[in-house]
């Protein structure tokens, strides 16, 4: 057995966890650039705390509250260029997984004096500043992944970045910080959460630890199910689907996702749904693509997710999701060319994909 799992990120967990071991952020620098949303840092009850703490440590900082739920580069270079401005020597994101990612590009671009809008292929040789992560979702895993995505409005995409060194150095993840999601958008979150440990596990860059990490994270998921059915989400539920977040993203760190990402992107760019509803929308009929090549694992996810068939997949995603207006051919083959152009999902995904494949997903999904 040979195999790679690479990891750097040191990670703290549980309930009041950046009173517990926050001082770690006064090793990583002196002032700080926090980057989060316009809504749920101060929503969750985290700007608040990190203030508290920066107080105790003698940090200054700065705040830059503009990530939009889809962040653009210029999202990006507004705050690469307050961070320039203010001379801040670390960055800490808090939110969801937009400000995670918006960042680690910022963490990674102040130093190098590149423009933003070269992201995807500046030369960026410096390092980048120190970089951590308060998670306030349980959907992205961000905290603990190199990986970034950004909306592209030219191409009218949605795209991935990666970068060994946008791994977060700490992450203090603290379940507490979901408790005033609505119900809507934990159910968004824990489909991203589901699909990232789905497609990590049928991933052709899976490995037996990050398979494990997959299984457990879709069992965490399936223990919540009638949770999330019922809206009755007492802090139980909120740790269990934190910690899966947190599972999957470790996951994906190491497999990278697959096509049913690429195909959600589309959804949610040029139809404004949702991340991980827009996964969810699709995960039956990917699960169908991918069960002649994957069968005995396929059959494991079903078990970990206490299922017999994939049509109880279907069933628990009608129930979870509002019904969706059926999409007109001409759209769904234009997502399925957007997808079929994303050669490297294609090759990491454990069942080649046709341009007509990927249109057959859309087709059995959303028309």
């Amino acid at each position: 057995m040979t195999f790679r799992f690479y990891l750097p990120t040191r990670v703290f967990f549980g309930e009041g966890i950046l009173k517990e071991h926050g001082d770690l952020l006064g090793r990583l620098g002196r002032r700080a650039l926090v980057v989060t949303g316009r809504k749920s840092a101060v929503a969750s009850g985290a700007l608040a705390d990190f203030e508290v703490l920066a107080k105790k440590l003698g940090l200054s900082w700065v705040v830059f509250n503009e990530v939009p739920a889809n962040p653009t580069l210029e999202t990006v270079a507004q705050a690469v260029d307050l961070a320039r401005r203010e001379g801040v020597d670390l960055v800490i994101g808090i939110g969801g997984g937009s400000p995670l990612d918006t960042a680690k590009a910022v963490a990674l671009l102040v130093p190098n004096k590149a423009a933003a809008a070269r992201l995807y292929e500046a030369d960026l040789p410096e390092p980048p500043l120190p970089l951590a992560a308060v998670p306030t979702t349980a959907g992205t895993g961000s905290e603990v992944t190199q990986h970034a995505v950004f909306t592209l409005p030219a191409k009218e995409i949605k795209k991935g970045f990666s970068d060994d060194r946008c791994f977060p150095l700490v992450a203090l993840v603290d379940p507490r910080y979901t408790y005033t999601l609505p119900r809507d958008i934990t159910i968004d979150t824990a489909l991203d959460t589901l699909t990232h440990a789905i497609e990590g596990y049928l991933s052709r860059r899976s490995n037996p630890l990050s398979d494990t990490l997959a299984l457990e994270a879709v069992r965490l998921f399936a223990g919540q199910k009638e949770a999330l059915l019922a809206g009755n989400l007492l802090p139980a539920a909120r740790r269990d689907l934190m910690y899966a977040a947190t599972l999957g993203g470790m996951v994906i760190a190491q497999t990278r996702t697959t096509i049913l990402h690429t195909l959600g992107y589309p959804l949610t760019y040029s139809h404004d749904i949702p991340h991980g509803r827009a996964n969810g929308y699709l995960l039956a009929a990917y699960l169908e693509f991918i069960q002649p090549a994957e069968p005995v694992k396929v059959n494991n996810l079903l078990k970990a997710l206490g299922m017999a068939s994939i049509e109880e997949v279907r069933e628990l995603i009608r129930h979870l999701l509002p019904p969706l207006a059926k999409f007109p051919a001409k759209e769904l083959d234009r997502m399925a060319s957007l997808a079929a152009a994303n050669a490297s999902s294609l090759a990491w995904t454990a069942r080649q994909a046709t341009a007509a494949d990927l249109g057959n997903i859309l087709y059995r999904s959303l028309g």
